[in-house]
């Protein structure tokens, strides 16, 4: 049976606060706690359970960063992952290249499915798992809130505007998860410490044939204008009032 090939992301942990730089030149993340990319860990979450129905053998972890990143690795190694391979890169890189680094791994892992979060909570691009299906030629099922796997067939339930839609896609495929896929499991402190002895891997980018070169320029950062506050009426007159003087209404 093949492997299932799971990228993770380092990011700010979504319960911090996170401001703009005073000189614009980006975000101060300096001392800030790092996780794995919430979206991410669903996509851990999934693969765990596909192997432990007897779907794949093995899960690989894979992210793209520098060394600060094994910590995660670590945390979705303790988690129940089998081994892990960073590529040694910039933490800042455009999901081109990140893809671009994916489609090499998985030209060299050759899994049966690739799955990754929809999308990630510091930069919200959310492209990456389509550019990787482009690159590697492979059919694709995005923002997944329910997974299965019979055979060479990955069946896959999204949301969409008008209900939910069912895909049936050949495998190998990549996958991209939507929160309501599942609930990461608790790391147990026993398992945070068999980790530290499974397998971690560390490829330079270059390795991979993969120029890491920004194809765009981001010139400066600034935090979103203040909002101004609201207003508080006694009853529905007061608020028609008040959008009339506004000329909300017509």
């Amino acid at each position: 049976m093949q492997s299932v090939m799971v990228g993770i992301k380092r990011v700010v942990d979504y319960n911090v606060r996170v401001r703009v730089k005073p000189d614009g030149s980006g975000m101060a993340t300096e001392g800030l706690k790092m996780s794995i990319n919430p979206f991410d860990e669903i996509a851990i979450e999934a693969a765990l359970r596909l192997k432990e129905s007897g779907a794949f053998a093995q899960v690989v972890l894979v992210t793209i960063g520098p060394a600060e990143a094994e910590q995660q690795l670590r945390t979705g190694l303790a988690m129940g992952a089998d081994r892990a391979i960073r590529v040694d890169a910039p933490a800042r890189l455009e999901p081109l290249t990140v893809a671009r680094a994916l489609h090499a791994l998985a030209e060299r892992e050759q899994p049966g499915l690739v799955v990754l979060g929809k999308q990630a909570v510091d930069d919200d691009h959310g492209q990456t798992g389509q550019m990787l299906a482009a690159l590697w030629g492979r059919p694709q099922a995005t923002f997944a809130s329910e997974l299965a796997v019979a055979g060479n067939v990955a069946t896959v339930t999204r949301e969409i505007d008008s209900g939910l839609e069912t895909l049936e896609v050949d495998l190998p495929a990549v996958v991209t998860t939507d929160l309501r896929l599942n609930q990461p499991r608790y790391v147990k402190l026993p398992e945070i410490l068999k980790a530290k002895t499974k397998p971690l891997a560390v490829l330079p980018l270059a390795e991979l044939g993969v120029d890491a070169q920004p194809q765009f320029t981001v010139r400066e950062f600034a935090p979103p204008p203040a909002r101004v506050a609201g207003v508080r009426v006694q009853d529905v007159a007061e608020l028609v009032a008040a959008l009339n003087a506004r000329g909300v209404l017509s």
